[in-house]
């Protein structure tokens, strides 16, 4: 008879080890959802409203935020009390800009748009149920003083969002959404089948258009620039709302669709994807 002197396996150790990268998972995880609740903030945050925003244990996130603090992802006011991004967050922002092969292309075009039509410009890319912008000309007589770049805004409140929505089927835009449209001014549009309605003019024109849906007093003007498929990047153009006459939406929505055709031109040319 054989007898099998073999050790059996360690179970203790093998769950040890599931359990302890299960553990470093959810703290990678929500390691990166700090950094995006503060990002999203406008100002900063305390642990209390860190807490209130995330649900998390305070002492985790206490343990995480001071690692983030010791790495310079994250930084405090004098106090020590209120957190925000820290400027490692600003190298990682950059260094994606700077590895993006389509944004030199859109920052030409942007530039040849703004020099036609006279208003501020934007190149921006969805993010699921958002759109994040990545390049912006402002017009020559334009009083902001904080650039867009690197801010991300829901798409069902933004022409450039309603763009590459329209890019999708009714049923991959109720994936994406969530389920409760969040609404930034009266004009928004938070019923669903109205949003459904508006996409289906967008999808019939080729380019969208809303006004006073995202901040009041401006209306914008998107087209998406399709080198890929669907539509990943789009352009606006983004006016005072009470210049957006029909006229004029007419002659710059020409203007957006003919320049965002030309940059899906220039990009599958040089191979782009």
């Amino acid at each position: 008879m054989t007898v099998n002197t073999a050790e059996p396996p360690n179970r203790t150790v093998e769950m040890t080890t599931a359990q302890s990268d299960i553990a470093t998972v959810k703290s990678a995880e929500r390691t990166v959802r700090i950094l995006e609740a503060l990002a999203a903030s406008p100002t900063r945050l305390t642990l209390s409203e860190l807490q209130e925003r995330l649900g998390y244990p305070r002492s985790s996130l206490h343990a995480l935020v001071r690692t983030l603090r010791e790495v310079k992802w994250v930084e405090a006011d004098e106090g020590g009390s209120a957190f925000g991004v820290g400027p490692h967050a600003l190298l990682a922002g950059t260094a994606y800009l700077d590895r993006d092969p389509a944004l030199p292309y859109a920052l030409d075009a942007l530039e040849d748009l703004r020099a036609e039509v006279g208003y501020t410009v934007h190149f921006a890319r969805r993010d699921e149920a958002y759109v994040l912008y990545l390049a912006s000309r402002e017009s020559r007589d334009s009083v902001r003083a904080i650039s867009r770049v690197g801010r991300r805004l829901p798409a069902h409140i933004t022409a450039l969002g309603q763009a590459l929505l329209a890019e999708l089927t009714t049923e991959e835009v109720d994936v994406v959404l969530p389920r409760t449209l969040e609404a930034f001014t009266e004009e928004t549009i938070v019923d669903r089948a109205e949003l459904h309605a508006e996409l289906a003019e967008v999808r019939d024109r080729g380019w969208a258009l809303e006004s006073e849906q995202g901040s009041v007093g401006i209306a914008c003007i998107s087209a998406p620039v399709p080198y890929r498929i669907p539509a990943t990047d789009a352009i606006s153009c983004s006016m005072p709302a009470e210049l957006a006459t029909s006229v004029e939406v007419d002659r710059v929505a020409r203007a957006v669709v003919a320049h965002t055709t030309a940059l899906a031109t220039t990009l599958r040319r040089h191979g782009i994807r």
